[in-house]
């Protein structure tokens, strides 16, 4: 196209360009973890937050590092640990402790408490990961979580 104004010489290189930019980024988008990765936030998140409690005789409920299938492909993981709290406050009392301390953590959101009296459900929406924070009886925390439904790698 010698004999062409520039701008319609322009438009195929101006489309090959935007082809490119937009290929490039579609694929890095998606910033998801995969359930492994965020199998191991979790974990490191509910054992930070028990040992910001000064949570004693610490001991986990539920190893993960499993994939668990969950349709489509994907899998998540599960993690849990209890703890002792020194002195033996109650279990409310403790909840919001949890609470309290979760938020400085991560960016742990919540999505489910009704009273202090039932679990506080939270989420991290960059992790991927949602926490159970619990006590079912005086002087014990119990956390538990899992991650969302994820590539498994």
């Amino acid at each position: 196209m010698p004999g062409a104004p520039l701008s319609v010489r322009l438009r195929p290189i101006t489309a090959a360009l935007l082809l490119a930019l937009l290929t490039s980024t579609a694929c890095t988008t998606e910033n998801s973890p995969t359930a492994a990765q965020a199998g191991q936030t979790l974990k490191k998140h509910v054992l930070q937050l028990l040992e910001e409690r000064n949570a004693q005789n610490v001991t986990i409920t539920d190893p993960g590092g499993k994939n668990i299938p969950c349709g489509d492909g994907k899998a998540k993981q599960t993690f849990a640990a209890t703890g002792v709290d020194l002195p033996e406050r109650r279990p409310e009392t403790l909840r919001s402790m949890l609470l309290g301390t979760v938020e400085h953590l991560a960016e742990y959101k919540v999505v489910k408490v009704e009273t202090m009296e039932q679990p506080v459900r939270v989420a991290d929406e960059t992790a991927r990961t949602v926490l159970i924070l619990d006590s079912p009886r005086n002087g014990r925390y119990a956390v538990s979580g899992e991650t969302e439904c994820l590539q498994p790698e």
